[in-house]
């Protein structure tokens, strides 16, 4: 189990990405092996949101050429991940039946977001 700091590697901002912080997705550069339950852990892990959706894609690197040497950019994977902007308290059933509320308090945005580059 790789840990979450080494799965979330930056986010990802560009003029799209901003226009979606509004509806509570954000976009970050990812580990190329990491699986979308990985991503959701980690950044329910780092950030303390609850995810409700990740959605990745995979680039492959591109051939670029200085001179005569060719070489080429490595390959990434870019996760967009939707956060529940408005969490509800959970409640869940003890054993004997007794109710209980989860005392863990959630956020509703990502303030780092532009600082973890």
């Amino acid at each position: 189990m790789r840990r979450a700091e080494d799965i979330i590697i930056s986010p990802h901002i560009t003029e799209k990405s901003n226009d979606q912080l509004a509806d509570g997705k954000y976009t970050f550069i990812v580990d190329t092996r990491a699986t979308k339950t990985e991503i959701r852990q980690a950044a329910e892990k780092l950030f303390s949101v609850r995810v409700l959706k990740v959605n990745t894609a995979n680039f492959a690197g591109k051939v670029k050429r200085l001179g005569v040497h060719i070489g080429a950019r490595p390959k990434w994977k870019k996760a967009v991940v939707k956060i529940d902007t408005d969490p509800k308290v959970r409640t869940y059933k003890e054993k004997g039946g007794k109710v209980t509320a989860s005392s863990k308090k959630l956020q509703t945005s990502i303030e780092e977001y532009g600082v973890l580059q």
